[in-house]
């Protein structure tokens, strides 16, 4: 018998469909809210949903790049180590973005993050089905 017939080879999950799902979503956003003639709110809008989008695709990256139960070891210092590139990169994503944008609306950034957020809960929840 062979390694993926005893299930050792797993696949890995395909985690990426939803930070596509996400980055389609923000530039679907950031359309309609722009046609709608509110430039302002749709930059902020799609500045929030990227402090979301980019950590979380980071931390995702760097958590499936192993598999297997030899490299449990791995995986959990990548998880510890992405969780906390995640928390730096959020912090340091909303410090820039309040920073250095004007004019910006606070509550569209925010509600952004907040979107991408929702997203990412459901589509983590509907890979897991």
């Amino acid at each position: 018998m062979t390694f993926r017939e005893h299930g050792l080879n797993l696949p890995r999950p395909p985690v990426y469909r939803i930070t596509v799902g996400q980055c389609l979503l923000l530039a679907l956003s950031w359309w309609f809210v722009r046609l709608a003639g509110y430039p302002v709110v749709a930059d902020s809008v799609f500045y929030g949903g990227l402090i979301a989008v980019l950590p979380q695709a980071w931390f995702a990256w760097r958590v499936f790049q192993y598999r297997g139960a030899r490299s449990a070891t791995h995986i959990a210092r990548a998880s510890y180590s992405g969780e906390v590139a995640k928390f730096v990169l959020t912090v340091s994503g909303f410090a820039a973005v309040f920073a250095l944008v004007r004019p910006i609306s606070g509550g569209a950034v925010f509600a952004g993050y907040g979107e991408m957020l929702v997203i990412q809960i459901v589509g983590s929840w509907w890979l897991l089905k």
